[in-house]
């Protein structure tokens, strides 16, 4: 029998490819997490992962197991709103993704209260590595991120649509630029997210290189880009509104659509709150582009 803690372990294991990275997430130590793959592939009969000095990674069974195993987790992680739906629970849990929130409009939340009066407001800050914030596994009931991504049963409405840039140094040789092309970056040491990340966010942020071209440096939190830049020299994508930090600065960039802003909810979810919530925040988008307009 395969329990829902093996997968659990299974999952974070293939996403970070990396038995201490995924224990830390997990909190938990890295014994017991190695023991309890070693008995889910002794269960499937299949080993799920290759070891060698240079790390792991995915076999084919692998690749196979972890969208099913996202999937069932997915499934029983949304049960707790599905129960909330049947006793009309007054709680909403925002996921939010680097500061989408405040890009999402200063009045949001107050146009939010007014239209749903006493309701519980929770806010979960994510990391890049998950660009619905857990919204397609139930964690969160809505989130407030940033597009493109691929989540299986998750649905979109954009709030706006911004210009992206290269972060670098305010040093940098090319920080003089007006704007750049990807092809001048293109022998530069990057920043980018693990490869395990949804393929349609990873590639997007990864101006087009290849997952293992050149000596990158792994990333999962905007701090972590900004000190990527600031220790390691590397560069990035980010769009134009990314809050800076001292000694960075963000050049436009020419070859890269604009980064869409969105809210993104389970298409299964039909709780009035949910669809409250994307209602206000999709007026409140109208609303700011007549007022640009």
């Amino acid at each position: 029998m395969v329990d829902l803690r093996s997968l659990r372990y299974f999952v974070a294991v293939a996403e970070e490819l990396n038995v201490g990275r995924a224990a830390t997430r997990l909190h938990m130590s890295q014994p017991p997490l190695s023991r309890a793959i070693q008995q889910l592939e002794g269960s499937l009969g299949v080993e799920l992962f290759t070891r060698s000095v240079r790390g792991m990674a995915l076999t084919e069974a692998g690749h196979a197991l972890l969208p099913e195993a996202r999937e069932v987790l997915a499934r029983v992680e949304s049960l707790p709103s599905l129960v909330s739906e049947a006793a009309d629970v007054r709680t909403i849990t925002i996921g939010t993704l680097a500061d989408s929130l405040d890009h999402a409009g200063r009045g949001l939340i107050d146009a939010f209260r007014s239209r749903c009066p006493g309701v519980e407001i929770r806010i979960v800050e994510g990391d890049l590595t998950d660009p619905t914030v857990g919204v397609d596994r139930g964690l969160v009931d809505v989130a407030l991120t940033r597009g493109p991504f691929s989540a299986a049963g998750v649905a979109v409405a954009e709030i706006r649509r911004d210009p992206v840039g290269v972060v670098m140094r305010e040093t940098d040789p090319l920080a003089s630029r007006e704007r750049l092309q990807l092809h001048d970056l293109r022998e530069r040491r990057w920043f980018r997210v693990p490869d395990t990340a949804d393929p349609l966010w990873r590639d997007y942020w990864a101006g087009g290189r290849e997952p293992g071209d050149g000596d990158d440096t792994i990333v999962r939190t905007v701090r972590e880009c900004i000190q990527a830049v600031l220790w390691s020299n590397s560069i990035g994508l980010a769009p134009l509104t990314i809050n800076r930090a001292p000694g960075i600065v963000v050049v436009p960039v020419d070859g890269v659509t604009p980064s869409p802003l969105v809210v993104a909810w389970r298409r299964r979810d039909r709780r009035p709150l949910v669809h409250g919530f994307v209602d206000v925040t999709t007026a409140a988008a109208r609303s700011a582009r007549q007022g640009s307009g």
